[in-house]
């Protein structure tokens, strides 16, 4: 299907009919012509009828789309659109008038081809009136939709399009048909012409505008109709269209309508005031609904509610205040028409005063929604005072002041009650939204810091044939600083290590993947231990803050030679079993956490330790978390009962004697206590 632009569709409607008028003009003036000489010229009236018929649908379109494009603009707007056209049409037909009127006494006066090209530019301009304006009117008449006016309303363009070829029927002329219909078209625009919902939403002076506008309306047609009519009337040779159903109907339609907005416009003019009023409170209770939105604060629920109480009653100055948090201390957050000395010494005389005093005070205010009546004070003579509560607790106070006494009528105050709910509820709505945004996004938070934390920990721990190792780690916050990884440098040669970051949360977990870096970076210099710890040191130092540190344990294990060398920098000493004594020990060598001591000292502050390994042997490096576990007694799980658990089941694989120790320090702390801090271990068992 082929697709003509939109843009196009009213500059090819505007050709069309322009050349359909010169058409129409050119058939016409060649028949008045062959009458004024006795010709016959070929051109009978169908002719005309049909060229009347195809302007009058193009006018049609283009109007139809071109106000389609504008049917959200305002009422006044739409009317000014009419006037405007209907009196542009009318100045021009009038100044054709003019131009007769000064040519009364020349040879063109009685010209009947100057005559009629006069008539059909006037005929066109009354035509582009009357369509565009019947047009207009449908918006107005369609602006509360329903399915009986939408039906009226296409029934009224059947009716128009019948009686734009009701001419080919009764040959143009004034005949009991016409009649007929015409009648039956003033009928139907009388049942159209009550739908005028549209008036009562223009505003005091918008009416009037729109009073103005329809009087050059009315005037406009009936001057266009006289003119008409007088010219047929008055000319010998001369071509009727106006003897035309369609266009009369479009007259009656556009001057009955014009006639009944006018007087029900004038009628209401009286209470618009009221209605002004009442959508002005609709208006302001909607901007309350819809004031809250994520990042905004309560400021512009405040403003409005300010702006709405004193609008609904008429309020010459008011304030309102806010408690301060955890005090009975109040701070003026909104003031209006008053100054801050007038309103503070209000304040202490409405304080002063009963019943006002009882009420402000909390007790009264929890009981009581509102209070009003008279004040003595030499300029304000009424005072209305409403409380802002959430959740029965009382969030300030408004006050409205009036100049008169008692100015406060019942419905003001159920209006401003409505006001200052919806106020409240939007409040607390906004503070439960930023607790809500708040709370995701320190989930999401914690959700991508678990995820980071979980790619820190290493997925395998290496070793070879001549030992077997197992990890573990669990986080007391959803994130934590423990540390823990393994690095082979060849088939024999492996380093170990295991840290604890000082703190707890996401800061513990940002400092336990700056270790992680520095642990890749110094492993792959084959330092020995001290020297590891040292650089290490030296690397911290530069990005922990000062009242952070990192304890840690740092292992090289030689498999060929048998050999364990380590040095611990204030990590917990690790348990080591010795399958020869068949006893548990550990191996407390000094050391002092990075980040502690930053400067070239640290390394004396360092031991080294070395131990030859038997098969058998077992080593548990953990974090201060199982050891400091508490039970319900405030009692430490401690180094003896984790020797004494590794004592038990030194005999079992590392991935046994791991689960056991978990299992026994989660069974020491309780099933529904919560662990104070994270708990890490690494469990290495040497073989043959």
């Amino acid at each position: 299907m082929i697709k003509f632009p939109q843009a196009h569709i009213s500059k090819i409607t505007v050709i069309l009919a322009i050349l359909t008028w010169l058409g129409l003009l050119f058939v016409d003036l060649a028949r008045i012509f062959g009458e004024i000489n006795e010709m016959d010229v070929g051109i009978g009236p169908e002719f005309t009828w049909i060229l009347e018929i195809i302007f009058f649908i193009l006018l049609y379109l283009f109007f139809n789309h071109s106000i389609s494009k504008h049917e959200n603009d305002s009422f006044l707007n739409l009317i000014w659109r009419a006037s405007s056209t209907g009196l542009t049409a009318t100045v021009v037909s009038f100044l054709i008038a003019l131009f007769y009127f000064l040519l009364e006494d020349s040879q063109l006066y009685g010209d009947p081809l100057l005559r009629n090209f006069f008539y059909h530019v006037n005929f066109a301009l009354t035509s582009l009136f009357l369509v565009s304006t019947s047009l207009l009117w449908k918006h107005l008449i369609l602006y509360q939709k329903t399915k009986a006016v939408v039906q009226q309303w296409q029934a009224f363009e059947v009716i128009l399009l019948l009686s734009m070829f009701f001419v080919l029927i009764n040959q143009n002329t004034f005949n009991y048909g016409f009649i007929f219909g015409l009648i039956f078209l003033l009928i139907y625009s009388v049942i159209l012409s009550a739908n005028l919902k549209w008036i009562p939403y223009l505003t005091f002076k918008e009416k009037w505008k729109s009073l103005l506008f329809l009087a050059i309306i009315i005037f406009s047609a009936a001057y266009l109709l006289y003119q008409l009519i007088e010219y047929v009337l008055q000319n010998e040779f001369s071509v009727n269209l106006t003897e035309n159903l369609f266009i009369m109907g479009l007259f009656a339609f556009v001057l009955i309508y014009s006639i009944f907005s006018f007087l029900v416009t004038l009628f209401n003019l009286p209470t618009s005031s009221v209605f002004e009023q009442k959508l002005v409170e609709a208006i302001n209770f909607q901007k309350l609904s819809q004031s809250i939105q994520p990042g905004e604060n309560e400021e512009r629920v405040l403003d409005i509610l300010m702006d709405s109480c004193m609008s609904a009653a008429y309020v010459d100055a008011a304030w309102l205040e806010i408690k301060l948090s955890d005090t009975e201390d109040t701070t003026v957050v909104q003031q209006r028409f008053i100054s801050k000395p007038e309103q503070q010494a209000l304040r202490k005389l409405i304080a002063a005063s009963k019943p006002f005093g009882e009420f402000l005070l909390e007790g009264a205010g929890e009981r009581m929604e509102y209070i009003h009546g008279r004040v003595n004070h030499e300029i304000y003579h009424s005072v209305l005072i409403f409380h802002l509560k959430i959740n029965k607790t009382v969030l300030g106070s408004i006050f409205l002041l009036k100049e008169v006494k008692d100015g406060f009528n019942k419905e003001m105050i159920n209006i401003i009650s409505t006001f200052v709910g919806q106020a409240s509820i939007s409040v607390e709505n906004y503070r439960l939204l930023n607790q809500a945004i708040k709370n995701e996004r320190y989930k999401e938070e914690l959700e991508i810091a678990q995820r980071v934390q979980r790619s820190l920990l290493p997925s395998i721990l290496h070793h070879n044939e001549s030992f077997e190792i197992e990890g573990f780690s669990a986080a007391a916050d959803e994130v934590g600083g423990d540390y823990y990884e393994t690095f082979q440098f060849d088939e024999h040669r492996f380093a170990l290590i295991i840290g604890d970051v000082s703190g707890k949360g996401t800061s513990a977990a940002f400092n336990m993947s700056q270790m992680k870096g520095v642990f890749h970076s110094l492993v792959q210099l084959q330092l020995r231990p001290v020297e590891f710890l040292d650089k290490a040191n030296n690397a911290l130092s530069r990005c922990l803050e000062k009242n952070h540190f990192i304890t840690t344990t740092y292992y090289l294990l030689d498999t060929e030679r048998k050999e364990l060398v380590f040095a611990r920098a204030g990590h917990c000493p690790t348990l080591y079993f010795d399958s020869q004594t068949d006893v548990s020990r550990f191996l407390d060598i000094k050391g002092m956490g990075l980040g502690i001591v930053r400067n070239s000292h640290y390394v004396g502050f360092l031991e080294e330790g070395q131990l030859n390994y038997r098969p058998g042997d077992v080593m548990v490096m953990y974090t201060d978390g199982i050891i400091e576990a508490k039970n319900q007694d405030n009692e430490e799980f401690g180094y003896d009962r984790l020797a004494q658990v590794l004592n038990q089941c030194h005999g079992c694989s590392p991935g046994e004697i791991k689960a056991t120790i978990i299992r026994e320090v989660y069974g020491f702390i309780g099933k529904d206590s919560l662990p104070d801090d994270d708990y890490s271990l690494m469990v290495v068992k040497f073989k043959e």
